[in-house]
């Protein structure tokens, strides 16, 4: 696997992005297409309280696709039989802009909850969309800037693997800031390739590589109503279809493995307000489900955020949260340690506190990026969390998000 320091484009795939009117000055809407049919495969929200676009999503998973239309400022969330027909509007005008079948075009939506969308500016948008769609890597930006809503800056990441003699190109962006929690978030995302791979076997890649990204991430506990990741496959790379059980299909699961956590990296690390991005690594446990209990409630806990944005090494709190994961694990055989780029130190071994130098932790904890390392001696299994801590600046980001 190569990973692209830049967005690449991959072959038989068009963007744009674009000001529709929807927010204050800024790009707001945003098209992804391809001529040819694309291979398909999404995960969404585990919400039960599901945004309009959510639900057309998956009512039509399994039909063949050819694009992406998004809108940023508006979540067409709580919006009734009116935001269901306004996102199905939203797919159809794309598809019929494009000379596609009407059910070829994924719809999303992310922003302010319970307002309905401005169809007059979303059609013109689309139209617009449509007529300024381009192969050009700055057409991608353009798109992955239009999708942003509290995010200060674009997510994105590029790999390429080779299949046969012929280059196969991954690239994701997404967005997602706040409402971040486990088992999906208030995020978008998508991935396009240009890889010969069925939707059965993306399908149960994407399911895979969710469960070890963007479930394994939090920044404020909240699970968003629109949360959606999609991957689309056009197969004009022209190499040979990728098999279930084939080398090949183990290096494009990995090249997808790598853009996910990468993108589900920069969420986390541009959390609302956020001044530090979490680690948690759990070692040695009973099971990869308890590991990865364990990790994600640590990361997700508010005492713990809190104890490192005031740089305090509070392992009381970590200990505590492991406790209430639901968890097997023993706690009088944790060993807990601190780290990043200033070093480390462990402050809990085996069950008993130790003596640590306070001023050596703060110095640690101040640091930009973070590492909590919690072994266990349970069993084999290990996972990885990634959060960020819980600042003034959140509250006041979400205190008039509305206004």
């Amino acid at each position: 696997m190569i990973v692209n320091k830049k967005m690449r484009m991959p072959c038989g795939f068009k963007a744009a992005g674009l000001y529709a009117g929807i927010k204050r000055a800024r790009k707001d809407m945003a098209m992804i297409f391809s001529e040819a049919e694309c291979s398909s495969a999404g995960t969404f929200t585990t919400n039960r309280v599901k945004a309009a676009p959510v639900k057309y999503d998956m009512s039509v998973l399994k039909s063949a696709k050819h694009g992406i239309v998004i809108n940023s400022g508006n979540a067409n969330s709580c919006t009734s039989q009116k935001g269901d027909e306004d996102a199905k509007r939203m797919a159809e005008l794309a598809a019929s802009s494009l000379s596609v079948a009407k059910d070829s075009f994924y719809v999303c939506s992310t922003g302010v909850i319970g307002v309905n969308l401005p169809m007059q500016k979303i059609e013109k948008g689309i139209k617009d969309l449509s007529s300024n769609l381009s192969s050009s890597p700055e057409a991608l930006m353009d798109a992955a800037e239009a999708i942003l809503t509290t995010d200060t800056f674009r997510k994105e990441a590029s790999a390429t693997i080779k299949v046969g003699d012929k280059d196969v190109t991954l690239t994701g962006f997404a967005k997602g800031s706040g409402m971040i929690h486990p088992n999906m978030a208030t995020m978008l995302a998508f991935v396009i390739s240009d890889a010969n791979i069925s939707s059965a076997l993306l399908q149960k890649m994407l399911g895979s590589c969710v469960e070890d990204t963007f479930n394994m991430i939090s920044v404020d506990g909240d699970t968003s109503t629109n949360d959606t990741c999609l991957v689309l496959a056009n197969g004009a790379s022209a190499s040979s279809e990728i098999m279930e059980g084939s080398a090949e299909e183990g290096e494009f699961k990995e090249a997808l493995s790598y853009v996910l956590m990468t993108l589900a990296c920069m969420i986390t690390k541009d959390g609302e307000g956020a001044g530090r991005f979490i680690e948690v690594k759990v070692e040695g446990a009973a099971s990869k489900e308890d590991a990865k209990k364990l990790a994600r409630s640590v990361v997700s806990s508010n005492l713990v955020k809190a104890a490192f944005f005031g740089s305090d090494a509070n392992w009381g709190r970590i200990l505590c949260a492991m406790g209430y994961s639901g968890a097997s694990f023993n706690p009088d055989e944790v060993s807990l340690i601190f780290s990043s780029e200033k070093g480390s130190i462990e402050v809990f071994k085996d069950g008993v506190p130790l003596r640590f130098s306070e001023d050596k932790a703060k110095m640690i904890l101040q640091e930009k990026s973070v590492s909590v390392l919690a072994v266990l001696k349970d069993g084999e299994a290990k996972a990885t969390a990634w959060g960020c801590d819980l600042t003034y600046d959140y509250v006041r980001i979400n205190g008039d998000y509305r206004s």
